[in-house]
């Protein structure tokens, strides 16, 4: 059986020097870290024996709480095998817990440093709640893309500086959408977010590819290992092969590339929550 690197994605607060990095692998198993990007030091938060909905989940703009879509197939337990929670990141032991119990909707939105959009869908119900942040009942996405991961996915990109320029429809059951974000220097940041059944081998349903862009010079940089990637202030950030790496743009392209923490070589160990 084919071996394939950790999975990478990474939620950035808008507010404050702090990110949660979400690693996956093997499959079933997960666990996040707390990412100072002054520093660049790491903090483990906790595993998961299941799967987290990376596209469904979102940090507070402080990155102080983290809202995540999980499940771990036990269908009769208490949180129904899949549920929305709220944590205080980078832990995930929930301070407010939805149990969903199948796969539509969940996860949700932040909208304000103590408020965050449910979403909601087919229905939560609630097994615990609670005073730190409330739940924003008026807020709605200003787009409708779906009721799985892009219904989150989508609205959190946009909502972070990404402009979506292109949607492309290539078959049933196979699309992808188009994202671009200025960098300096006139380059600009790709993502091509693929939505397909039969996805390459090693990647889920949902996947992204990134291309890096510039029209003044008529470069363009493929970039096929990376799974994700954003904008951290003046350099660029981004996940592949199991490393986070950065990177500052130049005239020509990437400079002074370095890996920040390979995520690679780990493996799933009880942690608890300080709280």
């Amino acid at each position: 059986m084919a071996r394939f690197p950790a999975r990478i994605h990474v939620l950035l607060a808008s507010d404050a020097p702090l990110g949660v990095v979400i690693r996956r692998g093997p499959s079933k198993s997960v666990c996040t870290l707390l990412w100072d990007r002054r520093s660049d030091e790491f903090t483990l938060g906790q595993w998961l024996k299941g799967r987290i909905y990376e596209r469904r989940s979102d940090l507070s703009p402080d990155g102080k709480y983290l809202i995540y879509f999980a499940m771990n197939g036990k269908w009769k337990s208490e949180a129904r095998g899949s549920w929305t929670a709220i944590s205080r990141a980078p832990y995930l032991k929930a301070i407010a817990i939805f149990p969903k119990g199948d796969c539509w909707n969940g996860g949700g939105l932040f909208t304000g440093k103590k408020s965050y959009w449910l979403n909601d869908g087919n229905g939560h119900t609630v097994l615990r709640t609670t005073t730190e942040v409330r739940r924003d009942a008026r807020f709605q996405p200003s787009e409708n893309f779906g009721g799985e991961c892009l219904g989150v996915y989508y609205p959190r990109l946009m909502r972070d500086g990404w402009k979506l320029v292109e949607r492309v429809n290539v078959e049933r059951w196979k699309d992808y959408d188009v994202f671009e974000r200025h960098l300096q220097g006139g380059w600009i940041l790709r993502k091509t977010a693929h939505a397909e059944l039969g996805a390459p081998a090693g990647k889920g349903c949902y996947w992204d590819e990134h291309e890096l862009i510039n029209r003044r010079s008529n470069t363009s940089i493929k970039c096929p290992d990376w799974e994700w990637a954003d904008l951290d202030d003046t350099r660029l950030v981004w996940a592949a092969t199991g490393k986070l790496r950065a990177a500052s743009i130049g005239k020509a392209g990437l400079v002074g590339e370095t890996v920040l923490r390979d995520l690679e070589d780990m493996s799933f160990e009880p942690i608890e929550a300080p709280y």
